[in-house]
């Protein structure tokens, strides 16, 4: 899968995030162990994939502190 860009999270809803969230973490896991056995194919992609659960995370926290809300469509 592709980054998603900051926007595009923003819009999304709350399980929407946790639920991408949760497949980032999945893949970065499966990259984690395929690089452990051999070189992996896109080195690249580990970082994206830490740094987009980082930006989910992020919106997800201000959400929850009221800072910026979650599932608001961007004009």
């Amino acid at each position: 899968m592709s980054s998603t860009k900051t926007w595009q999270l923003r819009e999304m809803s709350q399980e929407e995030l946790s639920h991408r969230m949760h497949e980032l973490l999945e893949e970065d896991f499966n990259l984690r162990m395929q690089s452990a056995v051999s070189a992996p194919k896109n080195p690249k992609r580990l970082r994206e994939i830490r740094r987009e659960a980082a930006r989910i995370a992020t919106i997800l926290n201000e959400d929850k502190l009221g800072i910026k809300k979650i599932g608001v469509k961007a004009l």
